[in-house]
């Protein structure tokens, strides 16, 4: 059944323009997908959404954008070229790699009816070497990032002094980062090139401890707040064992998926280990001087790091919903308005009577305050199907009554009930009907 619905999430988006494999005329590639016209504006809402809880909404954090390409040393400081690895072994009989810490035994495939031996595990770094400049040697080596945290603690200082923000305070970034993953899969759940939605708190010492529940907290309900089923989220808490190297404390923010309880995001407590590291690496010092108390000291950060990509998954994988609505099966994505790729479409009833000029209008209308989208083509029972299948909340159906009286009917995707609005006032119902949104069944 879980299988079922995977397949279907990845049909619908292609067919509805989501998310297509990257370079399919020639085969494609490994676990790398481009994001069509709809996947595009959703990821978009998704980053916006996150940026708007993380930075407009709040006063103690601000945003920086850095360099995918970094200083080697970079990443010598953050411990990446010694420690961020993965053990790797090999079938000798079908010849396909796995993770060793995936297996429960080490020595043979798991692969069904294979047996074979496997070998002895090796360690393999998950970042992608470039290098700078016209030789390829190991004087111009350089990484294309594996997350974006590090750009903002090498500019800790930079920024604090710019913005002159005292700790607690956060910076807040969203971007690309590769891994060269052994085993990618699941659809855009992990995937070599990916983007990455981080922020890194920066707090007293002392304080750690406050600000690693706060944001514990906060961040749970920010995937619950944009319409994701709160049974379908759980907080882990990782063991000891399992804790980073830079790390004291570390909770995940888990979805069921559709394949099993699977991160949606970290919020790490990274102690003051990479502020330190950069300072002992740059001979720079990445401290903060607090005015009160005369004293120097390093802050302790608190990161939430969350994918965008497994996020945009996650919503859709909840919005997903079969029902039968009249002896037929209504396919429907029930996205948050705030999230939906297209917010209303214009529908003339008909090719004539000057409807669809009249739906045009409209449409010019509302465009500079919504995303909109045109469609004459077909029934009016068969586009709405369509919109439900995009997941656009909102449909507006000029018909004969709008133009005796400048109303137009304004259908709604989760219930289909409908309303006769007047042109005039569309913009503010739309924007009611988007505050006042809740999930499904709720």
């Amino acid at each position: 059944m879980a299988e079922d619905l995977m397949s279907k999430i990845v049909s619908l988006s292609k067919r509805r323009g989501f998310v297509f494999p990257a370079s399919e005329i020639y085969g494609g590639i490994g676990s790398s997908w481009d994001y069509g016209p709809l996947g595009a504006e959703l990821k978009r809402n998704v980053k916006d959404a996150w940026w708007r809880s993380m930075v407009y909404e709040r006063d103690d954090i601000v945003g920086i954008d850095s360099a995918i390409i970094q200083h080697p040393k970079v990443w010598e400081a953050s411990g990446h070229v010694e420690n961020f690895t993965d053990p790797l072994v090999d079938c000798r009989k079908c010849k396909k790699r796995f993770r060793a810490d995936h297996l429960t035994d080490w020595k043979i495939c798991p692969e069904k009816g294979c047996g074979g031996e496997l070998t002895e595990a090796r360690r393999f770094n998950l970042m992608f070497k470039t290098f700078l400049g016209p030789v390829e040697d190991s004087a111009a080596t350089a990484y294309l990032r594996p997350e974006t945290a590090q750009g903002i603690f090498t500019n800790f200082v930079n920024v604090q002094q710019a913005s002159r923000k005292k700790p607690p305070f956060g910076i807040a970034q969203i971007g690309k980062s590769f891994r060269n993953e052994i085993t990618p899969g699941n659809f855009i759940f992990r995937t070599r090139e990916f983007e990455q939605m981080e922020m890194e708190f920066f707090v007293p010492p002392a304080d750690w401890q406050k600000w690693f529940d706060e944001w514990r907290k906060l961040r749970r309900q920010w995937y619950a707040d944009l319409g994701v089923n709160p049974a379908k989220l759980r907080m882990r808490d990782h063991a000891k064992d399992e804790l980073a190297h830079y790390s004291n404390g570390c909770t995940d923010v888990e979805y069921e998926f559709p394949f099993g309880w699977s991160e949606l995001e970290r919020i790490a407590s990274r102690t003051d280990f990479d502020l330190k590291r950069h300072a002992q690496f740059s001979g720079k010092e990445l401290q903060y001087f607090d005015e009160q108390t005369k004293e120097h000291y390093v802050p302790w950060v608190i990161e939430p790091a969350a994918g965008c990509d497994r996020a945009a998954l996650a919503f859709l994988v909840d919005a997903y919903r079969e029902e039968t609505v009249e002896g037929e099966t209504r396919v429907v994505l029930s996205l948050h308005p705030r999230l939906a790729p297209t917010k209303v479409a214009i529908l003339p009833l008909v090719k004539k009577d000057g409807m669809p000029e009249r739906a045009h209008a409209i449409e010019k209308m509302l465009r500079a305050r919504f995303t909109t989208f045109y469609d004459e083509s077909g029934a009016i029972g068969r586009r709405y199907r369509r919109m439900d299948e995009a997941g656009t909340p909102f449909c507006l159906t000029v018909d004969g009554q709008t133009k005796e009286d400048g109303t137009v009917t304004l259908r709604h995707r989760d219930s289909m009930t409908q309303e006769r609005v007047a042109e005039g006032e569309l913009a503010a119902r739309l924007d009611a009907a988007i505050a006042g949104w809740k999930r499904p069944g709720t």
